[in-house]
C-alpha cells in the first residue's frame, strides 16, 4: 500500500509540476508575444480555469506527501518526503500571499476594464510564478529521490 501511495504522490505532483512549468515557459511566453492585448484573453481564461483547479492540486499534493511522510516515517527516504512537503507548504503560502491576489484581479479583466499597469501586474505574477515553479520542481526532485 505504501508503494502505491509513493507512486500516486509522485505522479500527481509530477503532472502538476509539468503544467506549471508549461505555463511559465511555454504558454505565457506565447501569449506575451502576441501584439497589444491579444494575449489577455488567454491569460484571463487561464487565470479562471487553472485558478479553480490548482488549489486542489497543490493541497492534494501536499496531503499525499504528508500521508507518505507519516506512513513511511520509519522507511528509507522519510526525511526527503518531509522536505518535499515543506517545499510544497512554501509553495502554497507563496501562492496565497503573492499569486492568488493578482490572479483574482486579472481573471475579470476585459479589454474594456484593463488597468493601466496590467502588463506590469502580469510581469510580477510571472516572476513570482518562476520562483514557485523552482520550488515545486525542487519538491518533485526531492520526492523522486525518496523513491530510490
Amino acid at each position: 500500500m505504501l508503494d502505491a501511495l509513493k507512486v500516486l504522490t509522485t505522479v500527481v505532483l509530477g503532472v502538476m509540476v509539468g503544467v506549471e512549468f508549461s505555463v511559465a515557459f511555454v504558454i505565457n511566453p506565447i501569449l506575451n508575444g502576441l501584439p497589444g492585448d491579444n494575449g489577455l484573453r488567454g491569460r484571463t481564461h487561464g487565470a479562471r480555469m487553472l485558478g479553480a483547479v490548482m488549489p486542489f492540486w497543490y493541497i492534494g499534493s501536499l496531503v499525499l506527501s504528508a500521508v507518505w511522510a507519516v506512513a513511511g516515517w520509519h522507511h528509507h527516504g522519510a526525511v526527503l518526503v518531509v522536505t518535499a512537503a515543506a517545499l510544497l507548504i512554501l509553495s502554497v503560502i507563496m501562492s496565497i500571499a503573492l499569486l492568488v491576489p493578482i490572479n483574482n484581479q486579472s481573471k475579470g479583466w476585459t479589454t474594456e476594464n484593463l488597468p493601466e499597469d496590467w502588463k506590469e501586474q502580469m510581469g510580477r505574477w510571472d516572476r513570482f510564478h518562476y520562483v514557485r515553479v523552482a520550488i515545486i520542481v525542487a519538491a518533485f526532485a526531492v520526492l523522486a529521490a525518496a523513491l530510490v
